[in-house]
Protein backbone atom coordinates (compact mmCIF):
# COMPACT_ATOMS: atom_id res chain seq x y z
CA UNK A 1 0.00 0.00 0.00
CA UNK A 2 1.25 3.47 -0.89
CA UNK A 3 2.25 5.83 1.92
CA UNK A 4 1.28 8.89 -0.18
CA UNK A 5 -2.20 9.68 1.24
CA UNK A 6 -0.89 9.16 4.78
CA UNK A 7 2.16 11.34 4.13
CA UNK A 8 -0.15 14.09 2.89
CA UNK A 9 -2.14 13.94 6.15
CA UNK A 10 1.04 13.98 8.22
CA UNK A 11 2.46 16.90 6.23
CA UNK A 12 -0.76 18.84 6.79
CA UNK A 13 -0.45 18.32 10.55
CA UNK A 14 3.16 19.57 10.43
CA UNK A 15 2.14 22.67 8.47
CA UNK A 16 -0.56 23.42 11.02
CA UNK A 17 1.89 23.02 13.94
CA UNK A 18 0.00 20.02 15.31
CA UNK A 19 2.70 17.34 14.99
CA UNK A 20 5.22 15.97 17.48
CA UNK A 21 8.33 13.99 16.56
CA UNK A 22 9.54 11.15 18.81
CA UNK A 23 13.18 10.17 18.12
CA UNK A 24 14.83 6.86 19.05
CA UNK A 25 18.30 5.36 19.12
CA UNK A 26 18.32 4.51 15.41
CA UNK A 27 18.72 8.20 14.58
CA UNK A 28 21.83 8.53 16.77
CA UNK A 29 23.27 5.23 15.53
CA UNK A 30 23.17 6.69 12.02
CA UNK A 31 25.99 9.10 12.97
CA UNK A 32 28.11 6.50 14.75
CA UNK A 33 26.87 6.53 18.32
CA UNK A 34 28.43 3.60 20.26
CA UNK A 35 26.27 0.50 20.67
CA UNK A 36 24.68 -0.78 23.87
CA UNK A 37 27.23 -3.59 23.70
CA UNK A 38 30.04 -1.14 24.30
CA UNK A 39 28.21 0.18 27.38
CA UNK A 40 27.82 -3.37 28.71
CA UNK A 41 31.51 -4.10 28.14
CA UNK A 42 32.52 -0.92 29.97
CA UNK A 43 30.33 -1.72 32.98
CA UNK A 44 31.61 -5.30 33.07
CA UNK A 45 35.22 -4.09 33.06
CA UNK A 46 34.64 -1.65 35.92
CA UNK A 47 32.77 -4.29 37.92
CA UNK A 48 35.30 -7.08 37.25
CA UNK A 49 32.79 -9.33 35.50
CA UNK A 50 33.89 -11.92 32.95
CA UNK A 51 32.39 -12.65 29.54
CA UNK A 52 30.34 -15.53 30.91
CA UNK A 53 28.62 -13.24 33.41
CA UNK A 54 27.63 -10.63 30.85
CA UNK A 55 26.83 -13.13 28.13
CA UNK A 56 23.72 -14.47 29.84
CA UNK A 57 20.76 -14.17 27.44
CA UNK A 58 18.49 -12.67 30.12
CA UNK A 59 20.95 -9.94 31.21
CA UNK A 60 19.94 -6.53 29.88
CA UNK A 61 21.99 -3.35 30.05
CA UNK A 62 19.32 -1.97 32.41
CA UNK A 63 19.85 -4.84 34.84
CA UNK A 64 23.62 -4.50 34.63
CA UNK A 65 23.32 -0.76 35.26
CA UNK A 66 21.26 -1.55 38.35
CA UNK A 67 24.03 -3.85 39.58
CA UNK A 68 26.54 -1.09 38.80
CA UNK A 69 24.58 1.33 40.98
CA UNK A 70 24.47 -1.17 43.83
CA UNK A 71 28.20 -1.87 43.68
CA UNK A 72 29.44 1.66 43.00
CA UNK A 73 26.92 3.43 45.22
CA UNK A 74 25.86 5.76 42.42
CA UNK A 75 25.22 5.82 38.68
CA UNK A 76 27.18 9.09 38.39
CA UNK A 77 30.55 7.58 37.29
CA UNK A 78 28.74 5.70 34.53
CA UNK A 79 26.88 8.83 33.51
CA UNK A 80 30.16 10.76 33.27
CA UNK A 81 31.74 8.02 31.13
CA UNK A 82 28.71 7.98 28.84
CA UNK A 83 28.77 11.78 28.53
CA UNK A 84 32.36 11.54 27.25
CA UNK A 85 31.96 8.44 25.09
CA UNK A 86 28.29 8.56 24.05
CA UNK A 87 29.17 11.39 21.75
CA UNK A 88 30.02 12.08 18.13
CA UNK A 89 31.76 15.10 16.64
CA UNK A 90 29.95 18.22 15.49
CA UNK A 91 31.34 17.49 12.02
CA UNK A 92 29.53 14.15 11.95
CA UNK A 93 26.26 15.75 12.99
CA UNK A 94 26.79 18.58 10.48
CA UNK A 95 27.21 16.00 7.73
CA UNK A 96 24.14 14.02 8.75
CA UNK A 97 21.41 14.23 6.14
CA UNK A 98 19.01 12.71 8.64
CA UNK A 99 19.60 15.35 11.31
CA UNK A 100 19.37 18.09 8.70
CA UNK A 101 15.96 16.82 7.64
CA UNK A 102 14.72 16.69 11.22
CA UNK A 103 15.68 20.34 11.73
CA UNK A 104 14.20 21.37 8.36
CA UNK A 105 10.82 19.80 9.15
CA UNK A 106 10.55 22.27 12.04
CA UNK A 107 8.46 20.24 14.50
CA UNK A 108 7.38 22.43 17.44
CA UNK A 109 8.14 19.63 19.91
CA UNK A 110 10.64 16.75 19.63
CA UNK A 111 10.73 14.01 22.24
CA UNK A 112 13.74 11.71 22.39
CA UNK A 113 14.76 8.74 24.52
CA UNK A 114 18.40 9.35 23.50
CA UNK A 115 20.80 10.67 26.15
CA UNK A 116 23.19 12.29 23.65
CA UNK A 117 23.21 15.91 22.45
CA UNK A 118 23.02 15.19 18.73
CA UNK A 119 19.65 16.85 18.24
CA UNK A 120 20.71 19.93 20.19
CA UNK A 121 23.95 20.13 18.19
CA UNK A 122 22.01 19.82 14.91
CA UNK A 123 19.82 22.75 15.87
CA UNK A 124 22.89 24.79 16.83
CA UNK A 125 24.65 23.96 13.55
CA UNK A 126 21.61 24.98 11.51
CA UNK A 127 21.15 28.08 13.68
CA UNK A 128 17.65 27.15 14.77
CA UNK A 129 16.68 28.14 18.33
CA UNK A 130 15.51 25.44 20.74
CA UNK A 131 14.85 24.87 24.41
CA UNK A 132 15.86 21.65 26.19
CA UNK A 133 13.55 19.97 28.70
CA UNK A 134 14.75 17.11 30.92
CA UNK A 135 12.92 17.66 34.23
CA UNK A 136 10.07 19.54 35.91
CA UNK A 137 12.20 22.66 36.39
CA UNK A 138 12.91 22.80 32.66
CA UNK A 139 9.19 22.56 31.89
CA UNK A 140 8.51 25.66 33.96
CA UNK A 141 11.45 27.60 32.48
CA UNK A 142 11.01 26.55 28.83
CA UNK A 143 11.27 29.33 26.24
CA UNK A 144 8.12 29.91 24.24
CA UNK A 145 7.95 30.04 20.46
CA UNK A 146 10.96 27.78 19.80
CA UNK A 147 11.32 24.03 19.28
CA UNK A 148 11.21 22.04 22.50
CA UNK A 149 13.67 19.12 22.65
CA UNK A 150 12.33 16.93 25.44
CA UNK A 151 14.88 14.44 26.81
CA UNK A 152 12.33 11.82 27.81
CA UNK A 153 14.88 9.44 29.37
CA UNK A 154 17.03 12.19 30.81
CA UNK A 155 20.08 14.25 30.02
CA UNK A 156 23.76 14.03 31.01
CA UNK A 157 23.55 17.52 32.53
CA UNK A 158 21.23 16.12 35.21
CA UNK A 159 22.14 12.66 36.54
CA UNK A 160 18.88 12.47 38.48
CA UNK A 161 16.91 12.72 35.25
CA UNK A 162 18.52 9.65 33.63
CA UNK A 163 16.36 6.61 33.01
CA UNK A 164 19.14 4.06 32.69
CA UNK A 165 19.04 1.34 35.37
CA UNK A 166 16.27 -1.21 35.79
CA UNK A 167 14.51 0.53 38.69
CA UNK A 168 14.50 3.78 36.69
CA UNK A 169 12.43 2.05 34.03
CA UNK A 170 10.18 0.42 36.62
CA UNK A 171 9.52 3.84 38.14
CA UNK A 172 8.34 5.07 34.74
CA UNK A 173 5.83 2.23 34.31
CA UNK A 174 3.22 4.22 36.21
CA UNK A 175 3.39 6.86 33.45
CA UNK A 176 2.91 9.70 35.95
CA UNK A 177 6.25 11.57 36.09
CA UNK A 178 6.28 15.28 35.12
CA UNK A 179 7.59 14.40 31.65
CA UNK A 180 4.90 11.73 31.27
CA UNK A 181 2.23 14.26 32.22
CA UNK A 182 3.68 16.69 29.66
CA UNK A 183 3.73 14.03 26.96
CA UNK A 184 0.11 13.09 27.60
CA UNK A 185 -0.92 16.74 27.39
CA UNK A 186 1.14 17.36 24.23
CA UNK A 187 0.10 14.14 22.50
CA UNK A 188 -3.63 14.39 23.18
CA UNK A 189 -4.00 17.25 20.72
CA UNK A 190 -1.28 16.34 18.26
CA UNK A 191 -0.23 13.88 15.61
CA UNK A 192 2.82 11.93 16.81
CA UNK A 193 5.48 10.47 14.50
CA UNK A 194 7.91 7.91 15.95
CA UNK A 195 11.21 7.33 14.13
CA UNK A 196 14.39 5.42 14.92
CA UNK A 197 12.75 2.79 17.11
CA UNK A 198 12.72 -0.99 17.12
CA UNK A 199 9.20 -2.11 17.82
CA UNK A 200 10.62 -4.99 19.87
CA UNK A 201 11.56 -2.35 22.48
CA UNK A 202 9.09 -2.96 25.32
CA UNK A 203 9.58 0.55 26.71
CA UNK A 204 8.38 2.22 23.54
CA UNK A 205 5.62 -0.36 23.12
CA UNK A 206 4.40 0.48 26.62
CA UNK A 207 4.39 4.18 25.71
CA UNK A 208 2.33 3.50 22.59
CA UNK A 209 -0.08 1.33 24.57
CA UNK A 210 -0.46 4.01 27.26
CA UNK A 211 -1.20 6.62 24.61
CA UNK A 212 -3.95 4.39 23.20
CA UNK A 213 -5.26 3.60 26.69
CA UNK A 214 -5.57 7.29 27.56
CA UNK A 215 -7.76 7.91 24.51
CA UNK A 216 -9.70 4.66 24.91
CA UNK A 217 -10.68 5.51 28.48
CA UNK A 218 -11.61 9.09 27.57
CA UNK A 219 -14.62 8.01 25.54
CA UNK A 220 -13.44 10.10 22.58
CA UNK A 221 -11.17 7.61 20.83
CA UNK A 222 -12.68 8.44 17.43
CA UNK A 223 -11.51 12.05 17.80
CA UNK A 224 -7.89 11.12 18.38
CA UNK A 225 -5.35 12.66 15.96
CA UNK A 226 -3.54 10.05 13.89
CA UNK A 227 -0.17 8.77 15.12
CA UNK A 228 2.51 7.07 13.05
CA UNK A 229 5.56 4.83 13.39
CA UNK A 230 8.15 4.63 10.63
CA UNK A 231 9.64 1.16 10.11
CA UNK A 232 12.36 0.40 7.52
CA UNK A 233 10.47 -2.61 6.19
CA UNK A 234 6.93 -4.03 6.42
CA UNK A 235 5.91 -6.41 9.22
CA UNK A 236 2.31 -7.65 9.15
CA UNK A 237 2.35 -8.67 12.84
CA UNK A 238 3.58 -5.26 14.02
CA UNK A 239 1.16 -3.46 11.73
CA UNK A 240 -1.80 -5.41 13.13
CA UNK A 241 -0.85 -4.95 16.80
CA UNK A 242 0.05 -1.28 16.46
CA UNK A 243 -3.04 -0.68 14.35
CA UNK A 244 -5.15 -1.99 17.24
CA UNK A 245 -3.61 0.82 19.33
CA UNK A 246 -4.42 3.45 16.72
CA UNK A 247 -0.87 3.67 15.35
CA UNK A 248 -0.38 3.67 11.57
CA UNK A 249 2.83 2.02 10.36
CA UNK A 250 4.76 3.71 7.55
CA UNK A 251 7.42 1.68 5.78
CA UNK A 252 10.46 2.38 3.62
CA UNK A 253 11.88 0.83 0.49
CA UNK A 254 15.68 1.09 0.85
CA UNK A 255 17.76 -1.83 2.17
CA UNK A 256 19.63 0.41 4.62
CA UNK A 257 17.39 1.56 7.54
CA UNK A 258 18.98 5.03 7.71
CA UNK A 259 18.59 5.54 3.97
CA UNK A 260 14.98 4.37 4.13
CA UNK A 261 14.25 6.87 6.91
CA UNK A 262 16.01 9.70 5.05
CA UNK A 263 14.04 8.93 1.90
CA UNK A 264 10.78 9.01 3.85
CA UNK A 265 11.64 12.33 5.55
CA UNK A 266 12.68 13.82 2.19
CA UNK A 267 9.26 12.90 0.78
CA UNK A 268 7.58 14.35 3.84
CA UNK A 269 9.62 17.56 3.59
CA UNK A 270 8.70 17.94 -0.08
CA UNK A 271 5.02 17.52 0.76
CA UNK A 272 5.25 20.09 3.56
CA UNK A 273 6.94 22.52 1.17
CA UNK A 274 4.20 22.00 -1.41
CA UNK A 275 1.46 22.71 1.14
CA UNK A 276 3.26 25.84 2.35
CA UNK A 277 3.62 27.15 -1.20
CA UNK A 278 -0.07 26.49 -1.89
CA UNK A 279 -0.96 28.34 1.31
CA UNK A 280 1.17 31.35 0.35
CA UNK A 281 -0.53 31.58 -3.03
CA UNK A 282 -4.01 31.81 -1.52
Amino acid sequence: MSNKPIVEDLARSICEGRAILFVGAGVSMSVGLPSWRRLIEHMAKELGLDDAAIGAPDLSYQMLAEYYRLKQGSIEPLSRWMACNWDVSREQVAGSRLHGLIVALDFPIIYTTNYDRNLEVAYEIHRKPYTKIANAKDIAAARQGVTQIVKYHGDFDDDESLVLAETDYFSRLSFDSPLDAKFRADALGSTVLFIGYSMSDMNIRLLLYRLWQTWNESGYENDRPRSFVFMPEPNVVQEAVLGRWGITVLTGKADDPSEALCSFLETLKDEVGKLQRDKNRT
